[in-house]
Parts: C-alpha cells; sequence; structure tokens
C-alpha cells in the first residue's frame, strides 16, 4: 500500500442521504436525528435532477433547494452536496444560491462542486437532455469547473463589482451580497478523480472527495494529488481526503472494515452513505454499530 504524503488528521464522519427515491419527510427525520448525535458532525445530498437507480421515473429532489429546507431544520451539522454539478447552474447564480443556505444555516455550508456527471453513464447523461441542459466534453467541464471556482471565490469576498472574461464564462458587473456567513469563504470541496480535475482541486479546494471505486483506487489517486500540489508549491496537507462509503445494514463489519482502509489510507473525512428505505434510528444506528466500534482504533 502506497503511504501518503499527508499526514494523518483526526476523523470527521458525516452521512449522505440521496434525495431520491425518498420522501421530503424521511430525509427529514434522518437529519433531525443525526443533529442530536454528536459523532455524526456532517450531512449531504446528491446533486442530480432524476434518479440514478430505482425506478427512472421516480421522485429526486432539488439538492439546493432541499439543503436550504434542511438548513433551516438543524442547527449543529456541517452541510452541503456531494457535490454539486458545476453544469447545472452557472456558477454566478451558484455563488448567490450558497451564500443564502450559509447565511440560513448559519455559517454550517460546506461547498462542494465538480465538473458534473460523466459521459459514460447514461442514468445521469439523460437528465440533462431532459431539462434542456448543455452536455459538453470533458476538457470543457473541467475547463468550465476552474474558471467557475475562481468566479465563485470571487463573488463571495470581492467588496466591490468585477467584470470576468473566460474562456468558458463571462460576467459584467458581477457582485454577490448578501456575502456568506463564514470568512474569508465557506470551504471548498471539490469532487472527482481524473487528472484534469485534481489539478482544479490542487489549485482551488481545502478538501478533496473520491467519487466511488476501490480504497486502493482512492489511495493512488491521492498520491497523485499530492503530486500536483508540489508541482505548484503547495502543501499537499493543506487538502483534507473525503471519501463516500455505503453503510451496510446487513455487514456493518464490511463498512467498518472500509472505514479503517480509508483512515489507514489517509482518507479522514468519512460520508457514510445511507440507502432508502431508512430504518427507524438510522442515525443513532450509524454512532452506535459503526462510529463507535471505531473510536478506538482512530
Amino acid at each position: 500500500m502506497t503511504t501518503p504524503l499527508t499526514p494523518a488528521r483526526r476523523p470527521s464522519f458525516g452521512i449522505m442521504t440521496a434525495p431520491a427515491q425518498v420522501a421530503y419527510n424521511d430525509v427529514l427525520r434522518v437529519w433531525r436525528e443525526a443533529e442530536g448525535i454528536p459523532q455524526i458532525e456532517h450531512a449531504w445530498l446528491f446533486d442530480h435532477l432524476m434518479p440514478l437507480g430505482g425506478d427512472p421515473n421516480g421522485p429526486t429532489f432539488e439538492g439546493w433547494t432541499l439543503l436550504s429546507a434542511l438548513a433551516a431544520q438543524t442547527e449543529r451539522l456541517r452541510l452541503g452536496l456531494m457535490v454539486t454539478s458545476n453544469r447545472f447552474r452557472p456558477p454566478a447564480m451558484l455563488a448567490k444560491i450558497a451564500a443564502t443556505v450559509d447565511v440560513i444555516s448559519g455559517g454550517r455550508l460546506e461547498f462542494g462542486i465538480g465538473a458534473g456527471s460523466r459521459t459514460d453513464v447514461p442514468l445521469a447523461r439523460r437528465e440533462y437532455t431532459a431539462h434542456g441542459l448543455p452536455f459538453h466534453d470533458a476538457a470543457h467541464a473541467v475547463g468550465s469547473l476552474a474558471e467557475a471556482c475562481t468566479i465563485i471565490r470571487r463573488l463571495w469576498t470581492d467588496t466591490a463589482p468585477f467584470d470576468f472574461q473566460g474562456d468558458y464564462h463571462q460576467l459584467t458587473g458581477a457582485f454577490c451580497s448578501p456575502k456568506p456567513i463564514q470568512r474569508p469563504h465557506p470551504p471548498i470541496l471539490i469532487g472527482g478523480q481524473a487528472t484534469p480535475t485534481l489539478r482544479v482541486v490542487a489549485e482551488h479546494a481545502g478538501r478533496w472527495n473520491m467519487p466511488g471505486g476501490s480504497i486502493e483506487q482512492a489511495i493512488a489517486r491521492s498520491t497523485t494529488l499530492d503530486r500536483l500540489c508540489t508541482e505548484i508549491g503547495r502543501n499537499p496537507a493543506e487538502i483534507t481526503r473525503s471519501i463516500v462509503l455505503s453503510a451496510s445494514y446487513d455487514r456493518p463489519q464490511d463498512t467498518r472494515h472500509a472505514i479503517r482502509a480509508a483512515l489507514d489510507g489517509g482518507f479522514s473525512h468519512i460520508v457514510l452513505g445511507l440507502s432508502p428505505p431508512y430504518p427507524t434510528g438510522v442515525a443513532r444506528w450509524v454512532a452506535d454499530t459503526i462510529i463507535g466500534p471505531l473510536s478506538d482504533k482512530t
């Protein structure tokens, strides 16, 4: 196993409730329960407009709208989307939406963003044509993401309107008010594993999320990120490593094993994906059955 260059951090644990094939009250129930459990520090939604599994015509809630509602219903949890598709919303509009959620939440937003769905995932691709959204190639998506990160950060921090003339985005008199509560701005987490995306991570992110794949693949990609940071003169230790792992209701020991492997590989930000339907008391179950037994080993 490759030893990562980044040092170990204190682990933090969160949950992810994908807002598809579920009712609003089911998601709200889990988040309210998690709100009272200190071992669960953060909670996440995904950003898709149609289901990626199950009934293709089943319900899927729009991520940022739902996140705003959940921000108003909680007081402690850090919260965000794992991760926002940069393809769905113009960056200036996204900056305004995110600033609004940060204000509503009292400064608890974790700003997750990525280039958008891969072209080889048909169930993800269909949501673009269904909603009249353009679907450019990967190079365009990554270039747009890099510019979006610059625009969004400036909108959150600049105190006067500015113009931006990029290859993918052009703005005149851009300004965001109110600003996010968090200073200088909410934490930026970028999800993705392709090398071009990791270059954007090295330049712009404080956290990186590895979407899918094995622990070995995640560690290899983390090593690549270390190298890319070094190439631009950034300390790789500045970027927290994040990973989403499925929480197995039937075999929690498998989930604990995966978490230990991820922690050993330098991934300290652990997000446990919960599959619907959510059992009664699922957040407490996560804390007692998955997180609790790890406490002596982390």
